[in-house]
C-alpha cells in the first residue's frame, strides 16, 4: 500500500531529504526542485531518442595495461582524457564480491529509517561522515533530487570509528572498498603520470623525483561519496545532479544498471551506458591543473526518473588535503606556458562555502589570462 501523499510547505521538510520525501509518497515536485526552464534536461517529447543519444565510452582494459600492449593502452587512455576526460575500466581486479556487497550495504543504509539516517546529519564540511541531501543543503536555491552519504577514508584507522555502525557490516564493506579503489586509483594514476610523460614504468626509467609525486598520491585524499536518486515523481522538471565537474583528481565511479549520468560531449548531454562491474574514471579538476590543461575535468550530471531509484558510489581522490596542486613544471615551457595557479583543498572548500558550486566556476578562477 502505498504512503497518503504529503502536502509539503514547511522549508524544514526538504532538509531531510528527497528519499524522506519519497517514502512520504510525495506525488508532485515542491517548488523547491523546480530548476528554471533553462537549466532543465531537455526532454524532447516528440523525439524522445534526442534525450537518449547515449555514448559508449573508451574503455581501458586494466589486465592489458599490465601486459605487453602497455604503449598502445597508455596511447588510447590519453586520447580518453584529452577528448572526453571520461573513460571506462574493465578487468580492473577490485574482486565483484567487494562490489556487490558495497551496493548491497548503500541500498542498505538508505533504506534505514530517517531517524537513523539523521544521526549523521552535518553542514560540517570537514566532518568525517556527512549524510545530506542536494549539493549544499545550507546554500542551494533549488535543490536537487539526490541524498548523500560522505565518508572521508584516509587515515582509515581515524576515521573508521565514525562511519555508521548500522547496518551492521557497513563498516567492514565500506573500508574494504575504500582500500580496493585506493590501490585501482594508484595503478591508473601511474599509468596517467607515465601517458603524460612524467613516470617511467620500469626502475630504470624511474627517478627520485617521480617516485615522490607518486608517494604524495599514496598519502593523498579520498573521499567516497554514496548517491541515493529515488523515483522522482517529476524528472523532466528537476536534475539529480546539477552540471559540475569534480574538483579532485580522479573520481572512480560505480554505478548500479540504471542509466543517469550524463557528459557534455561537443556542446550536447549525452548518456553514459552503465557496464556492469566497470568503474567509470573521470578526470577531476586538479589533473586539468597538474596536467596544465591538456587532460580536461568536463561537465556531467545526473538525470532522475520516475520509475527506478538509482545508486552510485563514487570515489574522489587527490594529493593530500594541504598539499599545493600546481602544473607540472615538466609540462610547462615556451610553447605551453603555466595556465593555472597553485590551489589547495583549503582554497576549494572556502569558495564553495561562500557561493554556489556552479560548472566549472572554481577551476575558471584558478586559470591564468
Amino acid at each position: 500500500m502505498c504512503p497518503p501523499a504529503m502536502a509539503l510547505t514547511n522549508d524544514d521538510e526538504f532538509q531531510k531529504g528527497v528519499k524522506h520525501l519519497f517514502e512520504n509518497g510525495v506525488s508532485k515536485l515542491p517548488n523547491k526542485y523546480i530548476l528554471p526552464i533553462s537549466d532543465r534536461p531537455k526532454v524532447d517529447k516528440e523525439h524522445p531518442n534526442a534525450a537518449k543519444s547515449s555514448l559508449k565510452l573508451p574503455v581501458i582494459d586494466f589486465g592489458e595495461l599490465q601486459g605487453p600492449n602497455r604503449s598502445q593502452v597508455l596511447n588510447s587512455l590519453s586520447s580518453a582524457c584529452e577528448e572526453y576526460g571520461f573513460f571506462q575500466v574493465v578487468n580492473h581486479g577490485i574482486p565483484i564480491e567487494a562490489i556487490r556487497s558495497m551496493i548491497d550495504v548503500s541500498t542498505m543504509f538508505f533504506g534505514l529509517p530517517y531517524e537513523e539516517r539523521a544521526k549523521y546529519m552535518s553542514s560540517d564540511m570537514t566532518s568525517p561522515v556527512r549524510y545530506g541531501t542536494s549539493l549544499n543543503q545550507r546554500k542551494d536555491s533549488v535543490f536537487c533530487w539526490r541524498d548523500f552519504l560522505k565518508l572521508v577514508c584516509h587515515p582509515l584507522s581515524d576515521v573508521l570509528p565514525h562511519w555508521p555502525s548500522c547496518p551492521m557490516d557497513f563498516r567492514e564493506v565500506a573500508a574494504t572498498y575504500a582500500r580496493e579503489t585506493k590501490w585501482l586509483f594508484i595503478r591508473i594514476t601511474e599509468a596517467i603520470l607515465e601517458s603524460l610523460g612524467l613516470w617511467g614504468a620500469t626502475t630504470e626509467e624511474k627517478t627520485e623525483e617521480d617516485d615522490e609525486i607518486l608517494k604524495q598520491f599514496h598519502d593523498g585524499s579520498q573521499l567516497m561519496v554514496v548517491n541515493c536518486f529515488p523515483p522522482c515523481p517529476e524528472p523532466d522538471l528537476t536534475l539529480g545532479m546539477p552540471p559540475h565537474s569534480d574538483y579532485g583528481f580522479l573520481t572512480l565511479l560505480l554505478q548500479d544498471e540504471v542509466e543517469g549520468l550524463q557528459i557534455q560531449y561537443k556542446g550536447k548531454w549525452i548518456t553514459v551506458e552503465p557496464m556492469p562491474n566497470s568503474f567509470v574514471v573521470n578526470v577531476g579538476d586538479h589533473l586539468e591543473i597538474f596536467s596544465n590543461g591538456r587532460y580536461k575535468s568536463v561537465l556531467h550530471r545526473v538525470f532522475v526518473n520516475p520509475a527506478k531509484p538509482r545508486l552510485s558510489v563514487a570515489s574522489l581522490h587527490s594529493l593530500p588535503f594541504n598539499c599545493m596542486v600546481g602544473p607540472s613544471p615538466k609540462l610547462i615551457d615556451q610553447v605551453n606556458p603555466r595556465r593555472y595557479k597553485d590551489t589547495d583543498f583549503a582554497t576549494f572548500l572556502e569558495y564553495i562555502s561562500s557561493c554556489e558550486p556552479k560548472k566549472k566556476n572554481f577551476l575558471e578562477s584558478r586559470k591564468l589570462t
